[in-house]
């Protein structure tokens, strides 16, 4: 039977920590609990973090690139939506964004892990 090495992608638990961090970010003070740019932040965290946990457990390339697509929105979201008058939020999203695409870009273009027999 095949199992994954203990190594697994260090990209996807630090995307899955960064979608955590998006949902607990309004409540921090990084912005208001019911605004645009919360609801952005529930929203898009809660995808993140839902992509890479699935991207643990049964690794696929498209869970990368749906990250990298989330990513690239939250660097946009903030003028999109119109939410940069908010220094707290707009400069949240924007480098947690550049974070989690830079992660979802490496681990898509990474090889795949390696598998080891028990």
């Amino acid at each position: 039977m095949a199992r994954q090495t203990s190594r697994q992608r260090w990209q996807d638990w630090a995307n899955l920590v960064l979608g955590i961090w998006l949902v607990l970010a309004p409540f921090f003070g990084v912005g208001m609990t019911g605004d645009v740019a919360a609801w952005n932040s529930y929203v898009l965290g809660v995808l993140v973090a839902i992509f890479a946990a699935a991207a643990l457990a049964r690794p696929q390339q498209w869970e990368e690139w749906t990250n990298l697509v989330l990513g690239v929105w939250l660097i946009l979201a903030p003028f999109v939506l119109g939410f940069t008058d908010q220094a707290g939020p707009t400069w949240n999203q924007i480098i947690v964004g550049l974070l989690i695409g830079a992660d979802a870009l490496w681990a898509a273009l990474a090889p795949a892990p390696r598998r080891v027999s028990q």
